[in-house]
C-alpha cells in the first residue's frame, strides 16, 4: 500500500528544504508530518504515541539549528520518527523495524543526522556533554548541541550524573526536557511530583508571563531586554518557593516550562537560546500521542500498538493457526501473586516496566507489596538487595538487556553479600523489531560467570512457575536467576484465572535437568523455550531414520554434571543450542565440563553468533542465526553425515 505525504512534506528531502520554508509554513509541515506518521505506523506497525508528542518539537529543532553539524541527540529514540523522516529517510520510513529496514531507533550507521545510537533511556546528555566538551577542545565555537529527554528518562542516575556535570563543563550545551507525564507507564517517584508542582502553579506562570510579555514591550533594545529578563527571571525563582531551583543548584540555566505543541513559539524560543551560551536547560510541555484522540486517552495502549485501522481505532490481533499459549510475562504475573497470596514475605519490584513485564497484576492487587520505581534498574537491583537483607523474598524483574545497566549492583549489592534475590529477566533471547540495543543475548554469559549465582530458564510455562516456585523457598539461599523470552509460550491448554494460572507448582532441584527423550545417534543439549525447536527438529528427523536424544539442562549454573556425564559417555556427538550468545553460554559451560572431565566428543554450539543481530522478527532472527528447528535439523544431518562418511572411510 502507497502512502503518500503531504504536499509540503514531499518536498522535503533534508532540514535544508525545511529551512525554505517560511516561517507561518510551519504549522502545516508539523500537521503532515503527524498524519505521515499515523498513515504509516497504522499500516506498517511500530512505536506511535511518542513520535507524535514531539512534531513540533523535532520540526523546530531542524528549523533552527544547523543539522547535521549542530548535534541532535534524542534519548531513547521512540520519538525518533520525524526526525528520520525530515532527514532524507521519508520513501523508506515504511521499512522502519522490518528485517533489513530501517532501524526503530537512531543509528549512527544508517544516517549523518542520528548522532548517537540510542534504545536504553537516559544517555542523551551525557553523550551530548562529551560531544560538547569535545567541540569546545578543538574549537567549533559555532557548533550547537542539543540533547532531547523525557520526564521518564530524567529519573535514571546516569541523567543526574550527566546534568552534575553539565553545571559545571563549560560548555555550549541545551538539555530538552520533554516533559508529559509518561514513558511506556505512567512516571512515578518525586521528580515527577516536582515537576507537575512547576507546571501547574498558577502564581509562578502567571507572574513569568506578565514578566516577559512586560520585557517585550519595554523600548531599551533586545540584548538590555535579555539581560534584564535574566535577571528579574533569577528574581522570580527565588521568590516563587523552590521552583526550577533543582536545575538551577546544578549550575544549569532554566527556561520554561513552555507549550510544545505550540512551533512558533518554539523556533522563538530556540532561537534566542541558540545564541546564549552556556548550559541550560528547555522544559517544554507535551502530550504522548498528540493529534491522535484514542491515543492521547490511553498512552501506555498506544505506545506501541501494532497495526491498526487509523480510522477506527481498531487495533488489529494477530491471527493464529493454532490456539494461543499464554504469554510467559504473564503467567510470571499471575503466578507471583498466587505465590505471594501463601508467602507474606514475597515482594515484587520492576524498574518502570510494570505492563511489560504483568507486575502490574500484583500492584494492582497488592499495592503495598510491589513497586515500580521508574527507570532506575541500578536502584531496583539494590532496592531489592536491602528488601533480601530484611528476610523477603524478592522478584526483581527487569528486561535482559536492561540488566545490563546493574550489573556491579548484581555483584556487588547481591552475589558477594549471598542474598537470595530472584532475578526474573524477561524478555531474553532475540526480542525482534526493537534490534541490538534490546536482544537479551549476553545474560547467561554474565551471569553464570558470578559466583554465588544461580542460572536457569524454563523450556515452557509450567517450568516457568516451577521455577518461580523453587527460587521463593527457605531452602534457596542464592540469588536465582530466571530468564525466559518475549511472546507467546508453547501450553495453550494452561488454564488462566483472575487469581493465576492453576496448575499444581512443584520444587525443582536446584542443578537438576531432565532427559526428555531417548536417543542413540546424537544428543541435543537445550536450554530454555529453545528446547522446543529442538522438539520440533526431533520430529522432523524422524521422517529421516536418525534418533535423537534430547536433554532439558534447566540450569546453565550450577551444572547438572550426572546428566552430562550420560550425554557424553552414551554419545559421540552433541548439539547444545540456547538463545543466548555462543560466547560465554551453555554451550561454552558444557564445553568447559568436557575438558575438565577428559571428553573428546564432537560438539557443535547453536546460539546467537558473536556479531551484533540487527532487529526483525524473531523467527526471521532465529533463522539468520541458526538455532530455529529447520537449523536444528540441518546441523544434526550434517553431522549424521560425516560420521557416516567417516565410517565409509574406515571400512
Amino acid at each position: 500500500m502507497e502512502i503518500t505525504p503531504g504536499t509540503l512534506l514531499k518536498t522535503i528531502n533534508s532540514p535544508a528544504d525545511l529551512k525554505k520554508l517560511p516561517r507561518e509554513k510551519l504549522h502545516q509541515v508539523c500537521d503532515e508530518l503527524r498524519q505521515y506518521i499515523i498513515d504509516v505506523v497504522s499500516v506498517h506497525g511500530g512505536h506511535f504515541g511518542a513520535s507524535l508528542g514531539v512534531v513540533e518539537l523535532t520540526t523546530a529543532l531542524h528549523y533552527v539549528y544547523n543539522t547535521p553539524y549542530d548535534q541532535l541527540v534524542w534519548d531513547v529514540g521512540h520519538q525518533a520518527y520525524g526526525h528520520k523522516i525530515l532527514t532524507g529517510r521519508r520513501d523508506n520510513f515504511h521499512t522502519n523495524r522490518k528485517y533489513r529496514g530501517l532501524s526503530g531507533f537512531p543509528k549512527r550507521s544508517e544516517s549523518e543526522y542520528d548522532t548517537f545510537g540510542v534504545g536504553h533511556s537516559s544517555t542523551s546528555i551525557s553523550a551530548a556533554l562529551g560531544m560538547a566538551i569535545a567541540a569546545k577542545y578543538k574549537g567549533e565555537k559555532n557548533r550547537k548541541i542539543v540533547a532531547v529527554i523525557g520526564d521518564g528518562a530524567m529519573t535514571a542516575g546516569l541523567a543526574f550524573e550527566g546534568m552534575n556535570h553539565a553545571g559545571v563543563a563549560d560548555t555550549d550545551l541545551l538539555i530538552i526536557l520533554n516533559d508529559n507525564g509518561i514513558g511506556i507507564d505512567p512516571n512515578t517517584g518525586a521528580l515527577k511530583e516536582y515537576l507537575t508542582d512547576i507546571t501547574t502553579s498558577p502564581t509562578y506562570n502567571k507572574i513569568k508571563d506578565e514578566v516577559w510579555n512586560l520585557l517585550g514591550k519595554v523600548p531599551v533594545g533586545k540584548n538590555f531586554s535579555r539581560a534584564m529578563g535574566h535577571k528579574l527571571t533569577e528574581g522570580l525563582k527565588g521568590m516563587m518557593s523552590s521552583h526550577a531551583n533543582f536545575f538551577e543548584a546544578l549550575k544549569l540555566r532554566y527556561f520554561g516550562p513552555i507549550d510544545g505543541h505550540n512551533v512558533a513559539k518554539l523556533v522563538d524560543t530556540l532561537k534566542d537560546l541558540r545564541n546564549m551560551p552556556g548550559p541550560k536547560i528547555l522544559h517544554i510541555i507535551t502530550t504522548k500521542g498528540k493529534g491522535y484522540a484514542l491515543a492521547e486517552q490511553d498512552q501506555t495502549k498506544w505506545h506501541a500498538p501494532g497495526l491498526f485501522d487509523k480510522i477506527t481505532g481498531e487495533i488489529q490481533k494477530k491471527k493464529f493457526d493454532l490456539p494461543q499459549s499464554p504469554k510467559y510475562q504473564d503467567v510470571f504475573g499471575h503466578t507471583i501473586i498466587e505465590l505471594a497470596e501463601k508467602n507474606d514475605k514475597i515482594l515484587g519490584i520492576t524498574p518502570a516496566m510494570p505492563s511489560g513485564s504483568s507486575l502490574k497484576y500484583m500492584m494492582e492487587k497488592m499495592p503495598d507489596r510491589a513497586f515500580d520505581v521508574g527507570i532506575a534498574e541500578q536502584h531496583a537491583v539494590t532496592l531489592s538487595a536491602g528488601m533480601a537483607t530484611q528476610g523477603m523474598k524478592v522478584f526483581c524483574n527487569v528486561y535482559s538487556s536492561f540488566m545490563q545497566r546493574a550489573y556491579d549492583q548484581v555483584v556487588h549489592d547481591v552475589a558477594i553479600q549471598k542474598l537470595p534475590v530472584i532475578f526474573c529477566l524477561d524478555r531474553a533471547g532475540l526480542v525482534g523489531d526493537d534490534g541490538p540495543t534490546h536482544h537479551g543475548c549476553y545474560d547467561i554469559a554474565y551471569m553464570r560467570c558470578v559466583p554465588n549465582m544461580i542460572v536457569s530458564a524454563p523450556m515452557n510455562e509450567s517450568e516457568l512457575r516451577n521455577l518461580m516456585y523453587t527460587a521463593q523457598l527457605e531452602s534457596t539461599r542464592f540469588p536465582f536467576v530466571i530468564r525466559y523470552p518475549r511472546g507467546e509460550g508453547v501450553m495453550p491448554d494452561l488454564p488462566p484465572g483472575q487469581g493465576g494460572w492453576k496448575t499444581e507448582m512443584k520444587e525443582i532441584e536446584i542443578g537438576k535437568g531432565r532427559k526428555l527423550k531417548e536417543g542413540k545417534d546424537i544428543a541435543i543439549l537445550s536450554f530454555g523455550h529453545p528446547g522446543n525447536f529442538a522438539a520440533a527438529a526431533i520430529r522432523d528427523l524422524k521422517n529421516d531414520g536418525i534418533n535423537p536424544a534430547h536433554y532439558d539442562m534447566r540450569f546453565a549454573k550450577p551444572l547438572d554434571e550426572a546428566l552430562l556425564h550420560e550425554a557424553c559417555q552414551q554419545h559421540e556427538k552433541l548439539i547444545t543450542v540456547e538463545d543466548g550468545t555462543v560466547k560465554g553460554g551453555i554451550g561454552s559451560a558444557i564445553l568447559e565440563f568436557m575438558a575438565a572431565h577428559g571428553y573428546k566428543n564432537e560438539v557443535k554450539i547453536l546460539g546467537i553468533p558473536d556479531r551484533l543481530v540487527e532487529h526483525g522478527t524473531p523467527k526471521e532472527l532465529q533463522k539468520e542465526c541458526g538455532y530455529d528447528a529447520q537449523a536444528i535439523a540441518e546441523a544434526v544431518r550434517e553431522m549424521m553425515r560425516e560420521t557416516a562418511a567417516v565410517r565409509l572411510t574406515e571400512s
